[in-house]
């Protein structure tokens, strides 16, 4: 499989036609622009041309429609299930989870920044806001986003986080169980 690299602009319109959790991008694609699905096999390069032209089309043609947030579920909808499973470690969904939740909520994900343990921080603007705030830190950047997170710290802990964060952006006690049991 190949990658490519496309702006949030294309990304969010992409994932805002998923129909069902775990579908991955390029059947959503296929279904956008009527080409039939496959089953692994290799596409023709003139095949790969007419998608590339097609996905164009589809792009400048269909106007950019602003969507509302639904925080009871839509996460879910940002969360690419085969990723998640490919992920070697607590660390690796942890930040896939977090990178979703800033995608669905953008800067309203800044109210991370005031969940914070006992002596640390756990949520930051900056790296060196982590660092400074306790030994040990290992921040890492959350994807796609500006907002950094410790990662030193037990499953059980990263679990909490994620609780914490599900609830201050709006979720029902439901929906942060099941974000809190995609780690």
């Amino acid at each position: 499989m190949k990658n490519i690299e496309i702006d949030e602009e294309l990304y969010q319109h992409i994932a805002s036609n998923t129909q069902y959790i775990g579908e991955s991008a390029s059947s959503i694609l296929r279904r956008l622009i009527n080409l039939p699905s496959q089953n692994n096999a290799e596409v023709v390069t003139a095949a790969k041309v007419e998608l590339v032209e097609k996905i164009v089309e589809a792009v400048v043609e269909e106007p950019v429609v602003e969507v509302t947030v639904d925080v009871n579920g839509s996460v879910f909808h940002y969360i690419n299930r085969e990723e998640l499973a490919m992920q070697r470690g607590a660390v690796g969904r942890f930040l896939l989870v977090l990178a979703a939740l800033h995608r669905v909520h953008g800067q309203r994900f800044s109210v991370a920044c005031q969940i914070r343990g006992r002596d640390r921080l756990y949520f930051a603007d900056s790296e060196a806001e982590l660092v400074a705030s306790g030994s040990s830190t290992k921040p890492r950047q959350i994807p796609e986003s500006p907002f950094w997170v410790i990662t030193n710290s037990n499953t059980t802990r990263k679990k909490m986080m994620l609780t914490e964060v599900s609830r201050a952006l709006g979720y029902n006690e439901q929906d942060v169980e099941d974000i809190r049991d995609l780690l």
